[in-house]
């Protein structure tokens, strides 16, 4: 004979949910981004920690409390002196909550470090020189994950002589200030950097550039997102071996000579050559200055794909540059003169191809004086000026 199943008793059913209301509880009031000491805002294992308690910020070595006070950035940088002395593999430091700190400071990471926020970090007031929400200097494999930069930065990461640098999903709505980036080698300027990384950037409100580099060697670039910049979008100075996937600009360097994608200081000079060492994937420009600038002995570029509309200067300017190929993938050009151009004080412009580019809105290609070697073909929809 079969039985129908046992009903369950008014306790086992108050039980239950009472079970589930609390994990529902526990769930709601979970807080967005903070942690447990030890923890990231993602759940993985840390080595020191600068945790939001309310109005107090605790520095952590593990789980261990190394300070606690009113102020984010002591949380920050006592949570980075908190790791391992002498390390020789990278340490990493989580930033869980929100705070601001002031344009006059900084946060200081040493080699084999790895910062993440969790947070938004927000620089109030004005500062001179060097200083960063992010600084380090004389440093070797760094990283900088997911970090939410708002204010007035002197520079939201300044990186100078470090080498086996990372900048992962790097975020700045800023409104002020100077560079969003900066990476050089201006301490010892008779080595390049080398080996930098920067996955994502989003600049946007930045006096200056969204990203700059000076002396470096072996550069690698996902997606720079520059929007209403005070100069370029990104600026790469005598930096060599690079790969740029997309630079996307709006209203960058509005009223300048700068531009979406600058090329500047003899960037991709190798010795005394210009081999193909700087490729870029595509260079997207909205108002703002120029679209692409090369400039000042400059050169070994390849730019795939090119989509400029409406800069208030030249779409492109080509000048004093060597080995420069434009769009051998295709691109669109509307509005303003893509100038070839030379200064007299500089090596002549040689070597540059410009090629499968559709022009309109009066788009018109200028070249002024004579180029070494030029050559243009299939472009299309307005007028070639050749010296």
């Amino acid at each position: 004979m079969t039985h129908p199943p046992a009903r369950p008793t008014r306790r086992a059913t108050l039980t239950a949910l009472l079970a589930a209301a609390l994990a529902a509880a526990s769930v709601v009031l979970a807080p967005p981004v903070q942690a447990a000491p030890g923890t990231s805002c993602t759940g993985s294992t840390v080595h020191g920690s600068a945790v939001q308690d309310g109005g107090t910020w605790r520095a952590y070595r593990g789980s261990t409390q190394l300070w606690a006070g009113p102020d984010m950035l002591t949380a920050i940088n006592r949570a980075v002196e908190g790791l391992d002395a002498g390390r020789t593999s990278k340490q990493r430091v989580v930033v869980n909550g929100s705070g601001t700190m002031s344009a006059n400071a900084r946060i200081t990471l040493p080699s084999y470090t790895t910062l993440e926020s969790c947070g938004t970090l927000h620089v109030t007031g004005t500062g001179s020189g060097n200083v960063a929400g992010v600084y380090m200097r004389g440093a070797t494999d760094i990283e900088v994950a997911r970090l939410h930069l708002t204010g007035t930065p002197v520079y939201g990461i300044f990186a100078r002589d470090v080498d086996n640098l990372r900048l992962r999903e790097i975020d700045m709505r800023l409104s002020g200030g100077g560079i969003g980036v900066r990476i050089d080698n201006h301490g010892d300027r008779s080595r390049f950097v080398r080996n930098i990384t920067v996955n994502s950037l989003y600049v946007s409100g930045a006096g200056s550039h969204a990203l700059e580099t000076y002396g470096v060697d072996g550069l690698t670039v996902g997606t720079v997102t520059a929007r209403g910049v005070g100069e370029s979008g990104v600026l790469l100075n005598e930096t060599i071996n690079a790969t740029v996937s997309l630079v996307d600009a709006q209203d960058a360097g509005t009223g300048t000579g700068y531009a979406a994608f600058r090329l500047a200081n003899r960037a991709g000079r190798i010795g005394a050559s210009y081999p193909t060492n700087i490729r870029v994937g595509t260079v997207k420009a909205v108002g703002g200055g120029r679209g692409v600038f090369c400039v000042s002995e400059s050169g070994g570029l390849r730019i795939d794909r090119v989509e400029l509309r409406a800069t208030g200067n030249n779409p492109v300017l080509v000048e004093n540059c060597t080995n420069v190929d434009l769009a051998p993938a295709g691109g669109t050009i509307s509005g303003g003169e893509v100038r070839l151009a030379a200064r007299s004080d500089m090596p002549q412009t040689r070597d540059v191809t410009l090629q499968n580019l559709t022009l309109s809105n009066g788009a018109r290609v200028v070249e002024r004086p004579c180029v070494a070697n030029l050559v243009i073909r299939n472009v299309t929809g307005g007028s070639v000026t050749r010296c």
